[in-house]
């Protein structure tokens, strides 16, 4: 099959033939038919993380069921699948506490990768777990979720990660309540999920903050009631004045820049909460006043995949879109085939796209 692999951090991926194990016990073989770019693909392709290479990546996908290993009972062949990297086990403490996305259980995928180069049968990294930049993928069956034949592949596949994450972070984690005041900082593809996740909350006041005033624009298409570019207004005394001098209920940081997390601290409210969404490279270091923190009983969380249960969210969000009540066309700025990922990536690097994503025929 062919695949996008990864062989030097920083480098264009190569789209070469690679080899694919058949599931063992308990996996499931996935025939990908879209599979949208994630920043989380980008650092890890860039070596903000470090890891194994040469790796394949991609790990918001969807498609179909080709073939299932022994023990799987919870999809079957021809099945319609979002493709996640969310592992459980359903029995250890994470999973009991239904922080599944957080699950502590080793897998067999964990220590042995399925892919194998088909030059010289060189290990491949199973990258984030999924490796589906790829015309197959093989995964533990606790990732996939079957879904209804009627939902398009390329809309699914955003289900799989920025959704859930953007959206999750604010239903799930933060649990926001009706007419609750809300700042998102960074409103690509993940943040734009926390604005439309807090406008079905019921927020009263939603406040984007992106330095593209096109993304911008499109955060008030997603149901921000005021949109700011930080670089171009005093960012707190606007909270201030929109909050009267409160501060904001919820701040969301969905990037990774150390100034963005800075800087959310100062907009809360007292017994408001910081949530931290967007995943910073290793080493990204955040400063907060302790005591200020303590006095003012105010809370910063961390939002992993947006804390969903990934078997009973995503039903949900799809009945949402069916209603007309989640976006999902409107994240996609344009499609690639495999062969043109590269050019793919540098457009979500220019900050030109919402989600790109790679369809398969």
């Amino acid at each position: 099959m062919k695949a996008a692999v990864c062989h030097k951090f920083g480098a264009p991926l190569a789209i070469e033939e690679v080899e694919l194990a058949s599931p063992a016990s308990g996996e499931v073989k996935v025939r990908i038919k879209a599979c949208a770019i994630c920043h989380s693909d980008i650092h890890y392709a860039e070596g903000a993380w470090g890891g194994e290479l040469p790796a394949v990546y991609g790990h918001e996908a969807a498609g179909v069921v080709d073939e299932v290993g022994e023990n799987v009972s919870s999809v079957k062949v021809g099945d319609p699948v979002v493709v996640t990297l969310v592992r459980s086990c359903g029995r250890c403490p994470c999973c009991e506490q239904g922080h599944t996305g957080s699950c502590e259980t080793r897998f067999p995928l964990d220590e042995q990768s399925p892919l194998r180069s088909a030059n010289d049968g060189t290990k491949i990294s199973h990258g984030l777990r999924t490796g589906a930049f790829a015309e197959y993928a093989v995964i533990e069956a606790s990732q996939v979720v079957a879904i209804p034949d009627d939902v398009p592949f390329d809309r699914a596949a955003l289900l799989a990660c920025g959704v859930i994450t953007g959206l999750g972070a604010v239903t799930n984690t933060a649990k926001v309540p009706v007419g609750a005041s809300v700042v998102v900082i960074g409103t690509g593809g993940v943040g734009l999920n926390s604005v439309q996740g807090a406008a079905l909350s019921g927020a009263r006041i939603i406040i984007a903050v992106d330095l593209s005033d096109d993304k911008l624009k499109a955060a008030q298409a997603f149901g921000a009631t005021h949109a700011f570019n930080p670089a171009k207004v005093n960012l707190r005394k606007e909270v201030k004045a929109l909050t009267n001098r409160r501060g904001a209920d919820f701040v969301f940081v969905t990037v990774g820049a150390k100034d963005a997390a800075d800087q959310s601290y100062r907009l809360i409210a007292r017994g408001g909460a910081v949530v931290l969404v967007g995943m910073p490279a290793l080493g990204v270091k955040s400063e907060f006043d302790v005591l200020f923190l303590a006095d003012n009983s105010q809370r910063i969380l961390g939002s992993k995949m947006g804390s969903s249960n990934i078997q009973s969210d995503i039903p949900k969000l799809i009945d949402l879109y069916k209603q007309g009540r989640l976006k999902l066309d409107e994240l996609i700025t344009a499609r690639y085939p495999l062969e043109e990922i590269n050019q793919a990536i540098a457009s979500v690097n220019r900050g030109e796209a919402l989600r790109n994503i790679i369809v398969f025929p």
